[in-house]
């Protein structure tokens, strides 16, 4: 069964994201713009589309090459958001009268410098919860009320690993060497697929079908098709695999990482916000961190939720923790059966990895109700995920599977 932090409180149930409307997305500028410098700051209200769509449909809309544009953070398709994108020699009023399905320009005012991934304090949430019994409210705010003084725990969650929720085991296949379990798991398990083309397909390249399954594969699916031609042609796994673009070799790298990060917070659920000698320390203000050496005296800090216990995304620069805590990461990685120099992959592959957050601090919390739909809202640092405030809200996700 799935753990909680807030297991002594009934979740509230119900379904989310029935429409984009339902989850509103609203970027925290780190800055604001200046308003002179030869960058223009747009801020765009999105709706369905990925950052990388909206990012292409603004460089054909405004003629301006689409590398040269840039963006704080990721935002996700399935919602309604507001982001920031810079746009180089752009004119405010060429920007501002663009008229396109599903994006918006709310605002524009110039600034010096391109906008950088990461160049945002964080984003404030208002997501509609349906099908709630009258209680929900009171049922939320004792929860957010917990999470609020107690931290919420960091986990990424399943959106993170595809929609066969399997992008962390391509991942795990690709750290370990086993370039052929990795493409089986891209071309997927024809009993989870639901998709009846792609099902077929899987089937024929499970059978070593390969033509077969490469005229079986549905025309959007065209790294799959590119994936088994390239196997067809007599090439080795690693080679049919590292034909596959960096970015999205990246993604299922990045899975794994978060799919390990996942079961650390898992394993300290119960003492998320407790400091243990040899922990590395997270300043919630600066994102640095620090060797704990006497657990006693810094945890006052902890408890007022200026610093908490961090955990690895593994990688081959990753400083892992010592002692007590140090245990946790070190076992981990035994029972992986990985190494640290394992993330370094080479051909711009390699994984260098960070320390994170076991838990995080949640602010601006509201939650309306009306009959059975229920608003909430509240803010979070970058780089973390509404879901993680969610399931302990619900409390209707499905345990996951371990590889």
């Amino acid at each position: 069964m799935p753990r909680y932090l807030t297991a002594n409180f009934p979740g509230i149930g119900g379904t989310i994201k029935t429409s984009p409307e339902d989850f509103l997305v609203e970027e925290l500028p780190l800055y604001p713009a200046c308003g002179e410098g030869d960058h223009l700051y747009l801020e765009v209200e999105k709706r369905g589309l990925t950052t990388f769509e909206l990012l292409k449909r603004l460089a054909r809309a405004l003629q301006v090459n689409e590398r040269d544009m840039g963006y704080a953070g990721l935002k996700d398709a399935q919602a309604t958001t507001r982001q920031f994108i810079s746009v180089p020699g752009c004119p405010e009023e060429r920007a501002l009268a663009l008229d396109l399905d599903d994006i918006r320009i709310l605002s524009a005012r110039r600034h010096r410098n391109k906008l950088r991934l990461g160049h945002l304090a964080g984003n404030r949430f208002t997501i509609t919860v349906r099908q709630v019994d009258h209680q929900a409210r009171e049922k939320a705010l004792d929860i957010l009320h917990v999470l609020q003084m107690a931290g919420v725990p960091n986990f990424f969650g399943e959106q993170r690993y595809g929609v066969l929720g399997n992008s962390h085991r391509i991942g795990q296949a690709i750290v370990r060497q086993n370039y052929a379990e990795a493409i089986a798991q891209i071309i997927g398990d024809p009993e989870k697929i639901t998709n009846p083309d792609w099902q077929h397909a899987a089937r024929l390249f499970c059978a070593g079908r390969l033509s077969e399954a490469v005229a079986a594969l549905p025309r959007r699916m065209r790294h799959e098709r590119d994936l088994i031609t390239c196997l067809q042609q007599g090439a080795c796994a690693e080679k049919a695999l590292r034909r596959l673009p960096a970015k999205l070799l990246r993604l299922y790298l990045s899975a794994y990482q978060s799919h390990l990060f996942d079961r650390l917070v898992t394993m300290r659920l119960d003492s998320l916000d407790t400091l243990w000698p040899g922990d590395l320390a997270y300043k919630h203000d600066n994102g640095a961190c620090f060797l704990v050496t006497d657990p006693a005296a810094e945890q006052p800090r902890a408890d007022r939720l200026e610093i908490s216990p961090s955990a690895p995304l593994f990688g081959y620069k990753v400083k892992l923790a010592e002692s007590q805590a140090g245990i946790l990461e070190q076992a981990l990685l035994s029972k992986e059966a990985i190494d640290l120099k394992d993330f370094r992959i080479g051909t711009g592959l390699s994984m260098p990895g960070e320390r994170r957050p076991l838990r995080i601090p949640v602010a601006e919390i509201d939650a309306r109700q009306e009959s059975d739909q229920l608003i909430l809202s509240f803010v979070l640092p970058k780089g973390c995920f509404a879901t993680t405030v969610l399931r302990e809200i619900m409390k209707t996700e499905q345990q996951h599977q371990a590889p």
